[in-house]
């Protein structure tokens, strides 16, 4: 097995992290493809070969690693951005006689990656979500705005990590705002607003061509950078079969095939987590769900190659942390002698760091200085600010 090899796509994430520690560990030389060399991945000590690929368009990227995939013969093909997971259901046809990989058509892909598409399946299906309001071709001037209950979320179709979405709280702010945040991100539906003070909830599953869960694991996030709709920092391993439940029925009328990590919010007027959006990648955080006994790494690789499943035995109550991003919530947050779990608490034997390891240091490094450095850009800054207001 050591000379087998598996590729990361889009590994500058901390999510390639405890993948490629997990399938080094089992004999595999792990390579990963990268869009910049100062990242998180790139310094991992598990990665055997590193690759640049970086392009925006999506036929340039198909083309480059076709041609790659041509030179090495990788067992599979593991995807972890949200480009990346397109990539690999628009081209299939074009990369799947090279290696192995599973994931939805793209019919299913598209109907539950876009956020607009989602939210309509969940209003049809009852699924708990945020009260949605859709804006179809015709764009705002269409909207019934007298309608409209403020304060509302000006949400994209298509984005990651909260980039775009933008607080408005009248009619006024608005027709202000509106046009600006849809020429940079497409299009756009509009949220009710869901105030501060409930946990924000993911949950990973994996589900076979039949629509059979096969594994999942829910991470609750406790703190996040900045505070306003940022990236976790701090969250712990739990367990939550209703929205399991609900996130699998989402995928079985979608007819999703293969990994698929939601975003949920808690409405803290009702305590009822809401439906945000599926990511059809690893998240950032997985760490959180690997070192609670599922190993998402094996796991992804062996329903790839149709090899015999494994049981895991998953545990709650593991604490991830980002070390980076808790520094800058510290100095930041006005609440950082009062949170719970405290601060100040470094070290114990259910306490891991997402951005590195004693027995890989390098990524926190490789990180910090990569997200440096994004701070001389502008549009890189604007994007990570969180909410808009």
């Amino acid at each position: 097995m050591a000379n087998k090899n598996v590729l990361l796509l889009d590994g500058d994430g901390t999510q390639t992290l405890p993948i490629a520690r997990s399938l080094f560990r089992k004999g595999y030389r792990v390579h990963a493809t990268f869009r910049t060399k100062l990242n998180y991945g790139y310094f991992s000590r598990y990665i055997s070969k590193r690759h640049l690929i970086s392009s925006a368009d999506l036929q340039i990227y198909c083309d480059a690693l076709a041609d790659l995939l041509r030179e090495i013969r990788f067992e599979a093909v593991i995807p972890l951005s949200d480009v990346s997971a397109e990539l690999l259901c628009r081209y299939e046809s074009q990369l799947k006689p090279y290696t192995h990989y599973v994931m939805p058509d793209y019919v299913a892909f598209d109907a539950g990656y876009d956020k607009h598409k989602l939210m309509i399946l969940c209003q049809k299906k009852g699924y708990p979500h945020p009260k949605t309001v859709f804006v179809d071709r015709e764009g705002i001037d269409a909207v019934a705005l007298e309608n409209l209950e403020f304060p509302l979320l000006i949400k994209p179709n298509y984005t990651c990590g909260g980039r775009g979405m933008t607080l408005v709280k009248n009619r006024e702010e608005l027709l202000q705002k509106y046009p600006s945040v849809h020429a940079t991100y497409g299009d756009c539906h509009l949220q009710r607003f869901i105030p501060a003070g409930g946990a924000q909830v993911e949950v990973q599953l994996y589900v076979d061509e039949q629509g059979q869960l096969l594994y999942s694991s829910v991470i609750r996030k406790f703190r996040w950078y900045p505070e306003n709709g940022g990236s976790s920092c701090c969250n712990i391993s739990d367990d939550n079969p209703y929205i399991v439940g609900v996130c699998h029925r989402i995928l079985k009328d979608l007819q999703w095939c293969g990994f698929a990590d939601f975003d949920t919010i808690e409405d803290p007027r009702t305590g009822e987590l809401l439906i945000m959006e599926l990511n059809p990648r690893v998240p950032a955080c997985v760490k959180s769900a690997v070192v609670s006994g599922l190993d998402w790494g094996e796991i992804l690789l062996n329903e790839y190659l149709n090899r015999p499943r494994k049981q895991y035995s998953y545990r709650r109550g593991c604490y991830l942390r980002h070390l980076g991003f808790e520094l800058l919530w510290f100095f930041h947050s006005r609440n950082r002698f009062k949170t719970n779990p405290g601060w100040f608490r470094f070290f114990g034997k259910d306490i891991y760091y997402q951005d590195g390891g004693w027995d890989d240091p390098l990524p926190f490094v490789g990180g910090m200085i990569g997200n440096g450095l994004k701070l001389f850009s502008p549009t890189l800054r604007k994007s990570k600010s969180g909410l808009r207001y």
